[in-house]
């Protein structure tokens, strides 16, 4: 059980960070411990997460739960790839793109753009307290891919000057996306400045409810002061009307259209 623990803390500590990730993390412990009290531990470890809520779910309704891992895994990797060839078609020669904090998909996205040969600057924000955007930053980078890097409260002089808006999703609901903290602000610049906002994602990531996660206040600021409370909220939540659409293992749809196509699509990989 010493595994299973360590995955579950560091899923805590976002020491594994990023849906997919936490996903894939969280399936690996659940193997190490398929029983319905390891399901509610890995769960209760990030609420925020309906990608590893729904591999959860679906292992533990299986008989071969090996199977079904292999199986949640895969469609997990192959909706990666094709959201990544759908994705990097917007993207153009000579494009400012804007991201923010860390999102495996929009990496993906990304890095297939510059594999074929298309040369762009990113611009990004660090996405504090824990500078998730950094990490974005360095990996790119490493890959080859011009960043100009923003604290986050240069977000408007940076998204300001991009064509597209490229963000991640925690979540998908019907009324709209639960993404990192900021995000919801950055559409509406986005849109103030009439630029595409497209959320980066893929079907299972669909829940009808999510409770936004809110996490320690000591990240931000370890102030030992009873009368400071410090707030640090994880995540926020973007409006449908706010987005351009959605990049999918589907393709790029509109939001409403995504949204049916993910609850036909459950139904299924569930049944």
């Amino acid at each position: 059980m010493e595994e299973f623990e360590r995955i579950i803390k560091e899923i805590k500590e976002v020491k594994i960070q990023g849906a997919n990730n936490i996903a894939i993390a969280g399936v690996k412990a659940f193997l190490l411990d398929p029983s319905e009290e390891g399901a509610k531990g890995i769960i209760a470890t990030r609420p925020t997460e309906p990608l590893l809520q729904n591999a959860i779910k679906l292992l533990l309704q299986s008989k071969d739960k090996e199977s079904s891992a292999i199986k949640f895994l895969r469609y997990m990797k192959e909706s990666e790839k094709k959201t990544a060839r759908y994705g990097e078609k917007l993207i153009k020669n000579d494009m400012n793109v804007f991201t923010h904090c860390h999102s495996t998909t929009v990496m993906e996205i990304l890095k297939e753009a510059a594999k074929n040969g298309k040369k762009f600057v990113v611009y990004n924000t660090e996405a504090a307290p824990l500078y998730q955007g950094r990490k974005t930053a360095k990996e790119l980078a490493d890959f080859g891919i011009k960043v100009i890097h923003f604290s986050d409260v240069g977000m408007e002089q940076a998204i300001k000057n991009c064509d597209l808006f490229l963000f991640g999703a925690d979540a998908f609901l019907d009324k709209g996306v639960v993404n990192k903290g900021g995000t919801s602000v950055l559409t509406e610049l986005a849109r103030l400045y009439r630029i595409p906002s497209y959320s980066c994602g893929f079907s299972l990531k669909y829940t009808s409810y999510i409770k936004i996660e809110f996490r320690p206040g000591k990240e931000v600021w370890d102030e030992r002061n009873k009368n400071i409370f410090v707030v640090n909220p994880s995540f926020d939540f973007v409006n449908k009307s706010h987005l351009t659409g959605v990049i999918s293992e589907f393709g790029v749809l509109n939001y409403k259209n995504f949204i049916n196509k993910s609850k036909k699509h459950l139904k299924k990989f569930f049944s």
